[in-house]
Parts: C-alpha cells; structure tokens; sequence
C-alpha cells in the first residue's frame, strides 16, 4: 500500500490472493461508508449492467470518502453483496476492469457474499466500505 498508515496482512507461508488482501491494520480516522448501488445523484440505477452497476457503486464508495478528504489508497475493507454468482464468476475479468478504472491497484480486504435480493429494484450488487484517513495534521 502507498500510504503509510495501511500496513497489509499477510501471513508467512500463505498463498499471495489475487485482487484483495487477507487483512489490512491502518492508524488515522475510521470512515464506514454504507452500501452503495449503482445509481446516480438523483437514485436511479445507471443501467440493469452487473458490470456497469459495479463501476458506478465503487466510484459512489470514492465519492463518499473524499467528502472525508480519503482516496482509494485509503480503503480497508469493501463487502460486496451480489444477487448472482454465476454473472460475477462469468464477468469477473470485466469487475477487474472497471474495479482497476475506479481505485487503481489498491487492493483491501474484501468479502463477496450472495444475497437473495438487494433492497433497491433491478440493484444487482451493492458494496460497503471501510477507510482510514490519515489523521489531519494543525
């Protein structure tokens, strides 16, 4: 991680995870950012796309934490919850790309867990996240 107040977690003799970290300890402030879907400013869905929904729900995740003055860089944790696993398994190399586009190669500790149904008509993956700011300097 760039940021010196993230240290990744990563036991001896495990193997390296591809796209996310086994744990993250981070000192600064705690910012929780609740589920976000993938609609715009007024609450609409920008499209019934998984992948399009994806991109938008990370960067509503970004948009949040800077009104907390962090970055992508700054993320500890994002639990996703998708209403099927078959169009996240069949589509991970595009949920690759467009995660890339959003927060680059920073990489925190993440959960993928399958849900029935997300509370949001036609939402079809929702994620939550968990950042630590550097704490402001006076």
């Amino acid at each position: 991680m760039n940021d010196s107040n993230l240290q990744i977690l990563q036991p001896k003799n495990w193997i390296t995870p591809q796209g996310y970290a086994n744990g993250v300890v981070a000192e600064g402030r705690q910012v929780f950012i609740a589920g976000q879907i993938g609609w715009d400013e007024q609450a609409r869905l920008v499209s019934d796309d998984f992948v399009i929904q994806v991109e938008r729900a990370l960067s509503n995740v970004i948009r949040i934490l800077a009104e907390a003055g962090g970055m992508p860089q700054h993320l500890t944790r994002l639990t996703w919850y998708v209403t099927d696993k078959a169009v996240y398994v069949a589509r991970r190399n595009e949920v690759g790309d467009a995660y890339r586009r959003v927060l680059g190669r920073h990489f925190p500790a993440m959960t993928l867990v399958v849900v029935a149904a997300l509370l949001e008509e036609g939402a079809v993956v929702e994620i939550e996240a968990t950042a630590v700011v550097p704490s402001k300097q006076n």
